[in-house]
């Protein structure tokens, strides 16, 4: 504190008479200047020590103990405790053997789709036959149920041709859809006409499965969808099902097109596509060649490599980055070329030689080094014909071992160099085709299919393949739209016929779905512990099944799947895996083990969990799949067994609380029709009683779920008697109790009417973060299971949903209940409350009122003007503030500067986490709904573009070349369906970082000054006993709005062009599929395609001239 000097007073005025005034006016100003630094030093003196750190220990503690009494005398946590201690003679706890529990989980999993392999090799086996017996007949007449006119009447009320009365149920077994499991149904794409002759064969021929399926079906009643897709385009689907058209009036679903079907048809492939881009392609010429690389694209797989050159005087690849190099075909590359050829100008002249030159090259260069297929090798040239100087390229590259196969295709109706082209493939074991139209595309790509088939079909080869994951799309456009992911196992189908024999007929290919979530029931849920789970793997890395897969993002109130979905790699999930250690094993299909410490994302990235996981993985025999399954260091690693008598059980598990986990599997109900109906909880007491003989269970999870009811039954008569102790007049507060255990079974108790419930969708499926799921355990018990023992983990909750109110609704208050035995601690159950916000608040506030032993009225209270009080969580997350609108936000958000000191004096940590599944907006994307204006030439420019749009759909329908009822619609289709591929969704798949905030628990209480612009801000932290809360009271005089907000929000990771294209051409490690059919010495290599016979019309003869004469931005 500053000192004032001592101002002497001299009383001779005499001898100083002439200085008394200057000395009086001195001495005035000095005294006024003392008291205004005494002020000043007094002011921050009063500003340091305003807010009493005992004061706010003894808030903190107040309010600590009344929370703590009043959670554990509703959720009867100390009695749930002591029960499970009384039955501590009648436990045993057992260390969890990983490895042999991952090796039996893919035993069962091997037997269960070894059952789907023997159902396809019957349906092989029947239709190869049925094609042996059958005669081909050009002049056939047969009517068959076709799945889009089945039902159908006319307008007299008769029904359709094609469109038989078909008996159509629901079935819980296929997703409630309405079906007929009696007969089979026949699909056929819009471009494909239902009653050409080679159609109404092979419908007929195919008839000879519908027995087989339904045999198939009864001998595993398992089996889901099975079906045959022709290489003619049809698609025979059993159980028989209603098939509708899109918006459009179109049907574009294609079975070749799937990955099943091409992943069967062929083996691995290399190719490389070129394509002309001269100034003889511009306009439709162009477009077609778009399309037709495009329509390429859509036949590989995660197994095939590819790349593609544009030539016109010189060669350029359309992606730079991928120069000299094949990349894997996945979903993120296909779909990066589409984009890119949709780029492609047209100029100069096309100069074709340099181009083979560069892809012969490419693929000799792969071959030798082993990288890519290994396999079939081909190149795809895409031309409008003017080629030369090719034939001393094959002289020098490809003969005469011909190990390239070269296809080609002539766009646009041009024959004049047909034959040049056609020499080209027939020397080369490919396929010569001319694509005159967009129509024309899709049927003259699926050629060089059938051609690398050959070698594979001569051989007899059924090579069985297993698809990656996948939506079931077929059915998005059928009555209900199943979105769950799938596997498929299907088989080729050849003609034995000897007659074609060196042709190599590919008839088709069988399949059979496998639902993933079906599969994973193999590896029960309550064998992994609260944090453990099961995934799966391909043998390229992707994820076939991972609780953390997020395969679909919301688009405004639409959920759509990801573009990206089925091309997840294991190191995007399990991102902990720097040196992908883990990953190279599991694609090797090797068995072992890996430890790795693990932050796990909760509550939707707010939250996060520090934990040591084992991995234990082993490859599934017969497939390209591997298995992992993760358990936890700690608590994860033991299993708690308890036993009790069937009668003592049973006669708790009929408690009207009690419920099971509905995703978990007791007893198996959905095989038999009979035990469809019945909920797990039912077909247990059933079994139990042996009311049901016939029912299938899993009894060493019965016999825990009996223990637990039996321990946990006296919780009911608890909450019975406080319920009942509870006047109507008593002021509302907590609202229910419940508690989990580690069987999945739950008790809930409610303490007030269930309208009155502050949070009514908790533990019901429409909050299926709350509930036991096959995915995880609910979010409650895996946060209490991570608090020390006796704490409680509180929440703060909203209401989700587009309809929710704009302030949270609930507190929920949890904590774990474990056992001990022989020094081996595992959690038994976890039990809990869930509050009003209100009672929390009125209980904080009343807290905050404690003086001490002081006398009098209080010195401090968060009543003050000047005081800040807040409740937060460990994750900075704010419970309750003087504000209402702040309850529920981060603490950055509200109040950087705190929490900035709060980060520096290490009371709360950042830790930063990364998603490799997201979605973002692209670069140039605006909010902002209002739409530019439009010059007048530029709206008539629209208006043009559209009345050609509408032109060009009229011509392409009402097209009258061969047969209008087929190419008509084939063109409407495929015109649609480019249409639609041009629409740009405005979220994309992209890699995000956000940080996590987590309270360093070593920390209890801290305190200091925040150095403001004007002032200085004092706060005071005290940690909440026996809790996860934090109470935080700050100065609210001083102004700290300078300081930025620091935000817990998820932020693009942005890679510049080098590493970008580092990431693009990096090829992960990947085990390649067993097999390969490349060349057979019989195969038949002049059976090389011709020029089209299929005479023009007139008004598409006019289109190519529409295109040189039009401005090509009219066009597309």
């Amino acid at each position: 504190m500053p000192r004032c000097p001592m101002l002497l007073s001299n009383h001779n005025q005499g001898h100083y008479g002439q200085r008394s005034a200057a000395w009086t006016f001195l001495r005035k100003m000095l005294i006024l200047l003392c008291l205004l630094l005494l002020d000043t030093s007094l002011t921050a003196v009063r500003g340091q020590t305003r807010i009493p750190p005992e004061t706010v220990k003894l808030w903190a503690d107040t309010f600590g103990k009344n929370l703590y009494d009043t959670v554990t005398r509703y959720s009867g946590s100390l009695l749930l405790q002591k029960k499970y201690k009384d039955a501590e003679a009648s436990l045993k706890i057992e260390e969890v053997n990983g490895l042999e529990l991952v090796k039996k989980f893919s035993e069962d999993m091997e037997t269960m789709l070894r059952r789907k392999v023997e159902a396809v090799k019957s349906l092989v086996e029947a239709a190869e036959e049925a094609d042996l017996n059958h005669e081909y007949n050009a002049s056939l007449v047969f009517n068959y149920y076709n799945s889009v006119l089945i039902n159908e009447k006319d307008e007299n009320g008769n029904y359709v041709e094609l469109g038989a009365e078909f008996l159509l149920e629901p079935d819980a077994h296929f997703s409630n859809q309405r079906v007929n499991v009696s007969l089979s149904s026949v699909q056929l794409p819009t471009n494909v006409y239902n009653k050409d002759p080679d159609i109404l064969n092979g419908v007929y021929m195919s008839e000879a499965l519908n027995p087989v399926f339904v045999e198939n079906f009864q001998r595993d009643p398992t089996l889901t969808w099975q079906y045959f897709g022709s290489s003619t385009g049809f698609f025979r689907i059993y159980p028989g099902i209603k098939w509708k058209p899109d918006e459009n009036g179109v049907i574009v679903f294609d079975c070749r097109n799937r990955g099943w079907y091409i992943q069967a048809a062929t083996s691995p492939k290399d190719i490389v596509i070129l394509v002309d881009v001269s100034g003889s392609m511009k306009g439709l010429r162009m477009a077609i060649a778009k399309h037709t690389i495009t329509t390429i694209l859509d036949t590989l797989g995660e197994n095939d490599f590819v790349n593609i050159i544009a030539y016109n005087d010189y060669v350029h690849y359309i992606e730079p980055c991928f120069k000299g190099i094949l990349v894997q075909a996945d979903r993120d590359n296909r779909e990066h070329f589409k984009q890119l050829v949709d780029e492609l100008m047209v100029k100069g002249v096309g100069v074709v030689s340099q181009a083979l030159i560069e892809a012969f090259q490419i693929l000799n260069q792969f071959q030798e080094s082993r990288r890519g297929s290994l396999c079939n090798q081909a190149i795809m040239l895409i031309t409008d014909g003017a080629v030369e100087d090719y034939e001393p390229v094959f002289e020098k590259y490809n003969w005469p071992d011909r190990k390239v196969r070269v296809f080609t295709y002539l766009i646009g109706r041009e024959v004049t160099f047909a034959d040049r082209l056609k020499w080209i493939a027939c020397n080369n074991k490919g396929y010569y085709t001319q694509i005159s139209t967009l129509a024309d595309a899709q049927e003259n790509v699926m050629e060089y299919l059938h051609v690398l088939s050959r070698p594979m079909v001569i051989n007899h080869d059924h090579d069985i393949i297993w698809t990656e994951a996948y939506m079931d799309s077929r059915l998005f456009t059928s009555e209900a739209q199943s979105l769950v992911l799938l596997t498929t196992v299907a088989m080729p189908v050849f003609s034995k016929k000897n007659e074609t024999r060196s042709h190599g007929i590919l008839l088709g290919v069988v399949g059979s779905d496998v639902t993933l979530r079906e599969l994973m029931k193999l590896a029960p849920r309550y064998k992994l512990g609260v944090h453990g789970y099961a995934f799966l793997n391909t043998n390229n890395g992707y994820i076939l099944f991972h609780p953390d897969l997020r395969p679909l993002y919301r688009d405004g109130k639409t959920v759509r799947p990801k573009p990206n979905y089925n091309s997840v790699d294991l190191s995007e999930v399990e991102w902990e895996d720097q040196a992908e250690t883990l990953r190279t094993a599991m694609i090797n299909g090797e068995t072992g083990s890996h430890t790795m410490d693990v932050r796990v994302p909760l509550d939707k990235g707010k939250r996060v969990l520090f934990l040591t996981n084992d991995y234990f993985f082993t490859d599934i025999s017969d497939t390209p799949f591997s298995l992992g399954v993760v358990l936890t260091r700690g608590h994860g690693e033991y299993v708690l067994l308890g036993n009790t008598s069937v009668e003592e059980g049973l006669h708790d598990l009929l408690h009207p609380d009690l419920t099971l986990a509905s995703d978990w599997i007791y007893c198996i109900t959905d095989i038999d029709p009979d035990h469809r109906k019945l909920s797990q909880l039912e077909a247990v007491v059933r079994f139990l009683t042996g009311m049901d003989p016939g029912l299938e269970c899993d009894e060493e999870l019965i016999r825990e779920v009996l223990f637990d009811a039996v321990v946990t039954a006296p919780m009911e008569a608890y909450w019975t008697a406080l319920a009942l102790n509870i006047s109507e007049t008593t002021e509302p507060g907590v609202d229910m109790a419940f508690l989990g255990t580690r069987a999945g079974l739950l008790r809930r108790s409610l303490f007030v009417g269930s309208e009155k419930i502050s949070d009514r969708k908790f533990l019901t499926p429409e909050d299926e973060a709350s509930l036991f799921t096959m995915d995880h355990f609910p979010l409650w018990y895996r946060q209490a299971s991570e608090q020390p023992p006796g704490s409680f983990v509180f929440n703060l909750r909203w209401e989700e949903g587009p309809d929710s109110p704009s302030k949270p609704v609930a507190v929920r208050a949890s904590t774990a209940v474990t056992v001990t035995v022989d020094g081996k601690t595992a959690i038994a159950a976890a039990v809990g409350i869930q509050m009003q916000v209100d009672y929390l608040q009125r209980q904080f506030w009343a807290a905050m009122k404690q003086c001490g032993t002081e006398e009098g009225p209080c010195l401090k209270s968060c009543e003050d003007t000047d005081l800040d009080c807040f409740l937060i969580d460990n994750n900075g997350f704010i419970l309750i503030s003087q504000r209402p609108q702040e309850m529920g936000r981060f603490l950055g958000e509200v109040d950087g500067a705190l929490m900035a000191q709060l980060l520096s004096m290490g009371v709360f940590s950042r830790v930063t986490m990364y998603d490799y599944q997201a979605m973002c907006e692209p670069p140039d994307h605006r909010h902002s709904a209002a739409q530019a204006l439009i010059s007048p030439l530029s709206a008539s420019l629209m208006v043009v573009r559209w009345l050609l749009h509408e032109c060009l759909l009229f011509l392409l329908q009402w097209s009258t070349w061969g047969s209008w009822q087929d190419k008509g619609s084939e063109a409407k289709a495929v015109f649609h369906h480019s249409h639609k591929h041009k629409k740009q969704d405005l979220l994309h798949p992209c890699d995000t970082e956000y940080p996590v905030f987590v309270h360093q628990t070593s920390i209890q209480e801290a305190n200091g000054i925040i150095e403001c612009e004007a002032c200085q801000k004092t706060f005071v932290m005290q940690q909440i006993p026996s809790s996860n809360l934090l109470l935080l009271v700050t100065d609210l005089t001083c102004d700290c709005s300078a300081y930025s907000p620091i935000l817990q929000e998820a932020t693009e990771v942005k890679y510049n062009a080098s590493v970008k294209c580092d990431r693009m051409r990096s090829q992960k490690p990947r085990r390649r599929p067993g097999s390969c059919h490349a060349f057979h010495p019989e195969e038949n290599a002049q059976d090389c395609g011709g020029a089209s016979d299929i005479p023009m019309s007139l008004p598409l003869l006019l289109l190519p001239l529409w295109a040189w004469l039009l401005p090509p931005q009219l066009l597309w």
